[in-house]
């Protein structure tokens, strides 16, 4: 059943059926590998490395006061566990040398409150949004004093991060304060996880691509084009930092491509185009990327079409099954995330656009990624046509829900009558309404869809007879590993 245009706009061209998810035989995960090293070796903070950051005064690790998942948690000292989440940052590398510390419970960053210059300011985390916040903005200078610790300065204040006092008492609060290359301020990045290297620039190693001539070729298609069909091993195409328009096609017999950003975050490396249903391409045909071999990867760069308001212009379409996106930015207006079939899996991400801008048949999770409602007049989220067979659809996790207004935004809206959609235990600002945060799709009714909460928090949160909740006893089932499984057991968590 083909949905109505939204008030006010265009045809709508989206194809009228979807084909159920295919789960494929086990084979190799799409994730990125890493090396294991001892947690608790300190080493160089790298972005996408996990880490436990302990004060070179007291030797306590810096913690979320009581392992809370919510907004504007205090941040303090606790006794380092290198196995707890609530205690792990991870490095999310931004422009210009900077970076964001997201938690590994929360998927919140460090923020300094309002951006306040008062030396002593208790820090807490915040949902991370696009990675562009300076209160949320770090740089790691490498202490004079002490071998192998950092001082870590907030962008936005030019404080650094500190041991309130050099306290060495649990639960003492974690404050920014006047730089001072002293203990309470040095502070060791002890390696958990992740990367162990950055990536490098281009100076060094040649990249894959580059627009500028100094990689093996000037475009993502043609460095996809040069992989051999059938490959069974994984492919990694490094693109240098630069702007890439292009229409980027993984096909379906191109397995296990990775392509990896090399700039300082997923900004500084952009493919766009402005391909859109207006232009004769359809809805489906105006992607940016096209997504279609299975086991694929993306990290650390952005998909955007850029067409604007007006028309439904797609940045990527995910078709090939068990894909992975970490920390990728997906930037649109209408119909931005097309989740057409199969299994994907979204995390540390970030998704902007206005209307139905997460869609799709699909099976995707999205764990501890920022949703961003980008006009004023708001919209629905997601439009979910999960099949009627499909236990699973689409699945907000650890996730914060913002937008340019308040009182706006809506969590979705069901194109096909069986939509499958849960936000849980995830932020989400004032930007919703409230009252009636879904909404009805042409003739397909939100109350006959799937559509639940579970534990969510902020201003936007609520419940109300408008709003279904699951219960503890279902929420076991609506995990992102229960959604990403099939009968593989894939598991990229």
């Amino acid at each position: 059943m083909s949905p109505p245009p939204v008030a006010g706009a265009r045809r709508w061209l989206r194809p009228r059926t979807i084909a159920a998810v295919a789960v494929t035989a086990a084979v190799p995960a799409a994730v990125l590998a890493v090396t294991a090293w001892p947690s608790e070796a300190a080493t160089a903070p790298v972005g996408g490395g996990v880490y436990t950051l302990a004060a070179g005064a007291s030797g306590k690790c810096v913690d979320v006061t009581g392992a809370s998942a919510d907004n504007s948690a205090l941040l303090v000292q606790v006794a380092c566990d290198t196995s707890a989440t609530h205690m792990q940052w991870k490095a999310v590398a931004q422009a210009n040398g900077q970076f964001n510390l997201a938690n590994g419970n929360s998927g919140r960053c460090i923020d300094v409150p309002s951006a306040s210059t008062t030396s002593g300011t208790q820090l807490q985390q915040y949902g991370c949004g696009d990675g562009t916040k300076t209160n949320q903005l770090w740089t790691f200078t490498a202490s004079t004093a002490a071998s192998g610790k950092y001082l870590v300065k907030s962008v936005a204040t030019g404080l650094c991060i500190s041991d309130k006092d050099g306290s060495t008492a649990g639960n003492n609060p974690i404050v920014e304060e006047t730089c001072s290359d002293i203990s309470r301020m040095q502070f060791s990045f002890n390696y958990v996880t992740g990367a162990t290297s950055g990536p490098t620039t281009g100076t060094g190693t040649k990249p894959t691509v580059a627009a500028d001539g100094s990689g093996t070729y000037k475009t993502v298609q043609a460095a996809i084009d040069a992989v051999p069909a059938d490959n069974t091993s994984r492919r990694v195409i490094t693109i240098k930092a630069g702007t890439y328009r292009e229409i980027v096609t993984i096909p379906a017999n191109k397995p296990y491509v990775t392509l990896q950003g090399l700039g300082s975050g997923p900004a500084s490396t952009v493919i766009v185009n402005n391909h859109s249903s207006a232009g004769g391409y359809g809805t489906s045909g105006s992607a940016t990327v096209f997504v279609e071999g299975h086991d694929f990867a993306a990290t650390n760069l952005t998909m955007s079409n850029d067409y604007g308001e007006g028309s439904q212009a797609v940045a990527a379409r995910l078709t090939g099954d068990r894909s992975v996106y970490d920390n990728v930015r997906f930037l649109g207006n209408q119909d931005t995330l097309y989740i057409y079939k199969n299994r994907s899996y979204i995390v540390n991400s970030y998704v902007e656009g206005t209307v139905d801008f997460i869609f799709g048949g699909g099976t995707a999770v999205f764990n501890k990624s920022s949703i961003y409602e980008r006009r004023s007049s708001g919209g629905p989220i997601t439009a979910a046509n999960t099949d009627a067979g499909q236990a699973y659809g689409l699945l907000i996790y650890k996730s914060t829900i913002t937008g340019a207004a308040t009182g706006v935004t809506q969590l979705g809206r069901p194109w096909g009558a069986a939509a499958q959609v849960v936000y849980r235990e995830s932020s989400l600002s004032n930007t919703m309404r409230t009252a009636q945060p879904w909404t009805d799709m042409s003739d397909n009714s939100w109350k006959n869809a799937r559509f639940f909460e579970y534990r969510n928090t902020g201003a936007g949160a609520g419940t109300n007879s408008n709003r279904p909740q699951l219960s503890d006893a279902q929420a076991g089932n609506y995990t992102p590993q229960r959604y990403l499984a099939g009968t593989d057991g894939w598991n990229p968590l």
